[in-house]
């Protein structure tokens, strides 16, 4: 029997369910990220989707900021286009199209976004490890897991596996159905 997890993802087909009307009451993107993201700051928002979180990660990160808006699917970063062409949100968010096997960025990030989309990773030890190497000396990521489908202990496994690839945890936010770490680039590991 194989160890490797199968890749799944959500379909580019279901997009506007990752952005239901009420959802911006349950998980309000600037009550989530606004304690982590500050003006100037490059940012990552990883496995985007449509953009639910990258709108307003680029609004923080303001003019002198940047964000990248990564996701494996070119129709999902599509729609995130579609929505912030024509404003002035086009001119801070930059688009990049991930592997299956490699996110695939050079430059490092004062945070890191990764929402709802670590348990779809096929080998979360690769993932983290290049994760790691993205961050800055002290740089943030906030790993956030839906609730309903990572159970407690896959949750602990994961954070198990970031302290062994070099994160130290720092907080451990609510968020509406979901279980969430913020994690600190460890240096000198």
């Amino acid at each position: 029997m194989s160890t490797e997890k199968k890749h799944s993802v959500c379909p580019v087909e279901r997009a506007d369910a990752l952005e239901f009307a009420w959802r911006k009451w349950l998980q309000n993107p600037n009550k989530i990220l606004r304690p982590h993201i500050r003006e100037g700051m490059t940012v990552l928002d990883l496995g985007c989707g449509p953009g639910f979180f990258t709108l307003e990660m680029a609004r923080l990160a303001g003019n002198s900021g940047k964000v990248i808006a990564a996701d494996l699917q070119e129709g999902m970063l599509n729609k995130l286009r579609a929505k912030i062409q024509h404003t002035l949100l086009a001119t801070r968010v930059r688009f990049h199209q991930c592997l299956a096997s490699k996110i695939g960025l050079s430059e490092q990030f004062d945070f890191i976004l990764v929402f709802y989309m670590l348990h779809e990773v096929p080998d979360p030890v690769k993932f983290l490890a290049e994760l790691r190497s993205l961050l800055k000396p002290g740089g943030r990521v906030l790993l956030v897991e839906p609730g309903f489908h990572v159970t407690r202990g896959e949750f602990q496994e994961a954070i198990g596996r970031m302290s062994q690839a070099g994160f130290d945890v720092v907080e451990s936010p609510r968020i509406r159905f979901s279980r969430a770490v913020v994690l600190r680039h460890a240096a000198g590991r």
